[in-house]
């Protein structure tokens, strides 16, 4: 995982559901997990402040496998996914898009036959 694939998996997403900006409303907020150890960890900015896209910078150690020489998040471990959390639990891109298309069909009003 890097920044490159994280834009690749915004762009394979987009108006699916699948990213923040599509659903930050529903209260999801941006995540990793590492499927290692099921360990989750929110996006945040390199200060610790928590961020409202995917970023890597604000990673711990255990899940960080190459820094710049400034301290710059270059990769992670391949164990870890993106995703987002709401209301303490995981979801990968897919199951927030399938949750964000539930409440979109339940919101409109079905036709009668």
């Amino acid at each position: 995982m890097n920044p490159s694939i994280l834009k690749q998996e915004g762009i394979a997403h987009q108006d699916s559901g699948g990213v923040i900006s599509e659903h930050r409303s529903f209260g999801f907020r941006p995540a990793f997990r590492n499927t290692e150890t099921g360990r989750v960890y929110a996006a945040r900015f390199a200060d610790g402040r928590l961020a409202p896209v995917h970023m890597i910078d604000g990673l711990p150690d255990e899940v960080v496998v190459a820094r710049s020489v400034t301290g710059k998040a270059l990769s992670l471990k391949s164990s870890v996914q993106s995703g987002f959390t709401r209301n303490g639990r995981f979801y990968d891109h897919d199951q927030a898009a399938a949750y964000l298309a539930r409440r979109l069909a339940d919101s409109c009003p079905r036709a009668w036959t």
